[in-house]
């Protein structure tokens, strides 16, 4: 709390009012879910109080509620015992086949009280749940963050050089060795198109993958994998629903914009390097592409990088949104059993509507979360760097 307040304190006037309104946020949030779970276990205790009133004619010795004869015999007998009140006792019926049909799909009646609805065992095993899908989203979020540059780097890098795609240079190549006319510069001409070839089959299928919704790749090895661990679900949270490629693309456009602004000509008259050769004295070493740190000394690409990751930042907070949503998606499309989002539709399926509205208002606080996390990191590198 302390550091929460120095962070405020130091921070500027515009971060200051986010937080404020973060935390209005949460409070209304907390305020709708207590009103909700109040509700739900009101509405709970009066069904609570006519299924037993109920309960006392399914109970009757000598009646079969699943024998026609019985039901029959039943109702004209409630005819009798209220005569002219033909809504009611149909109403009656109706209520009593409704709970006889709950007997057998809701949990209530098959397990003890206490490990329904919001109880300590309840909110117990929701909390490991929850912290496992808090670990699991911090993760992908941060591979998803460095993969994006890397790949967003790369294809900078690889315009810079005026490299043409995969897919042009197999059909150059294919041009070549139709013009060749000697049987060593035919070998050679089918070796480069048979490398070319290639590699546009691998980036035409690697994008395939990367655009594929996660729940179809999920059940495409579901035979062969075990779907339910947690190494799974992050490696296709990152890889699928084409998060990769929407957020590399957008990371890319700034890059170039950045590239054509001012202060990158400022950067040439200083003497800072312009080559894009990969691993030149004066060019882009291959190695920075896999360092978490700025890196790009004493290139101009430096500045265009800090610059493209100082406006990239805020939308992380979209991108979180996002990935949220996915998880949730993967964890209710494969009914991976342990995971929040499962044990969110369990609940909603046995209409513990209290229990639902913890997991809900939890996820809604870890998107929160990144929110002021994000606007801190922000507000932070305008100091640092004098935006």
């Amino acid at each position: 709390m302390n550091a929460f307040l120095h962070i405020l304190k130091s921070g500027s006037d515009t971060l200051r009012s986010r937080m404020i309104g973060h935390l209005a946020g949460i409070v209304l949030g907390a305020l709708v879910a207590v009103v909700v779970i109040v509700f739900v276990r009101s509405q709970r205790e009066v069904q609570t109080g006519s299924d037993q009133e109920v309960q006392a004619y399914i109970s009757l010795r000598g009646v079969d509620f699943g024998n026609p004869v019985d039901r029959a015999l039943f109702r004209e007998s409630l005819e009798v015992f209220y005569p002219g009140r033909s809504a009611r006792n149909d109403s009656l019926m109706i209520t009593i086949d409704d709970l006889r049909q709950r007997s057998f799909d809701n949990p209530e009646f098959r397990l003890n009280a206490q490990t329904v609805g919001l109880h300590w065992a309840t909110l117990g095993k929701l909390g490991v749940m929850y912290l496992q899908f808090f670990l699991v989203y911090a993760i992908v979020l941060g591979v998803i963050y460095l993969m994006v540059q890397r790949i967003a780097i790369y294809r900078f890098v690889k315009m810079k050089q005026h490299r043409e795609s995969y897919l042009l240079e197999a059909l150059r190549s294919v041009r070549k060795l139709k013009a060749v006319r000697n049987f060593q510069g035919a070998w050679r001409g089918l070796a480069a198109v048979v490398l070319a070839t290639s590699k546009a089959a691998a980036k035409g299928s690697l994008l395939i993958v990367l655009f594929t919704p996660a729940y179809v790749i999920a059940y495409s090895v579901k035979t062969t994998l075990d779907t339910s661990s947690l190494l799974f679900m992050g490696l296709l949270a990152v890889v699928s629903n084409g998060v990769l490629i929407h957020t590399s693309n957008r990371f890319f456009t700034v890059l170039v914009a950045e590239s054509r602004k001012g202060y990158v000509q400022t950067a040439v008259v200083k003497n800072l390097s312009t080559s894009y050769e990969w691993n030149a004295p004066d060019g882009i070493p291959l190695r920075s592409l896999w360092r978490v740190g700025e890196g790009f000394q004493g290139h101009v690409f430096r500045h265009i990088f800090l610059n493209a990751r100082f406006q990239f930042i805020p939308a992380l907070k979209e991108h979180a949104s996002f990935l949220i949503t996915g998880l949730i998606i993967i964890e209710m499309a494969l009914n991976i059993q342990g995971h929040l989002s499962y044990e969110l539709l369990r609940q909603i399926l046995y209409r513990q509507y209290d229990a639902a509205c913890v997991v809900v208002f939890g996820i809604f606080l870890v998107v929160k979360a990144t929110e002021m996390s994000v606007d801190i990191w922000h507000d932070w590198e305008k100091r640092r760097y004098g935006y």
